[in-house]
């Protein structure tokens, strides 16, 4: 499974390459648009269309061949099938938080499995497994977001009340991580709704260099 911030730093390069292409092509049409009565034209109508094409083409091209690349398509795509699979045991893959506000303090926060915590009181994970987040609200709607110890995203999801809210994910990268509301769900949510070093990844034959506490 790619590393999201991999596909993102491939992504940034290749999406700003193109965006200066585009602005080539709206400076291209700006100079034709406005070349004096009497003159030749800049660019051939044939040339410039071809541009336009060309353009498209690439575009469309960028989206399908990083189709498979972004992490979580291929999962949502398998997720039926993996969830069945003998391979796939619910009570060592599945933690089942939730979001909850305080009647009376009005104060927000996330409620971890006590059961599946480990002696430093994080989920632990082993790498490369599939894992399945289960959040829970019965009040607001919140946010769910897993971060690096450097404040990157590495994934995250809406939470409605009443509804299924869970999120499939692979870790392939050794790291701690934090847990965060994504979602502005009142004055009171966000200092509480930030659990750190909650989520442990091992086992894998690399580091996320981002999410090891003290950057090692």
């Amino acid at each position: 499974m790619e590393d999201s911030a991999g596909v993102l730093a491939l992504l940034k390069i290749v999406y700003t390459i193109y965006v200066f292409a585009v602005i080539a092509l709206i400076v291209w049409f700006a100079k034709g648009v406005t070349n004096p009565e009497g003159k030749p034209r800049i660019v051939k109508p044939a040339t410039f269309y071809m541009y336009v094409g060309a353009l498209i083409f690439v575009g469309v091209s960028i989206h399908i061949f990083t189709f498979n690349k972004i992490p979580w398509v291929e999962t949502d795509f398998k997720r039926h099938t993996i969830e069945k699979s003998a391979d796939f045991d619910a009570s060592k893959q599945r933690f089942d938080i939730v979001a909850v506000q305080n009647k009376e303090t009005g104060e927000q926060k996330f409620i971890l499995p006590a059961d599946r915590l480990n002696a430093d009181g994080m989920m632990e994970i082993e790498c490369n497994q599939y894992i399945v987040f289960d959040v829970v609200s019965n009040d607001l709607t919140y946010g769910f977001g897993i971060f690096r110890q450097d404040g990157s995203m590495v994934t995250q999801m809406q939470v409605g009340p009443g509804s299924r809210n869970d999120l499939m994910w692979q870790f392939p990268k050794n790291g701690t991580y934090h847990i965060r509301s994504t979602e502005y769900s009142g004055p009171k949510g966000g200092r509480y709704m930030t659990q750190k070093n909650v989520i442990v990844v091992k086992g894998c034959d690399r580091d996320d260099s981002r999410s090891m506490i003290g950057g090692k």
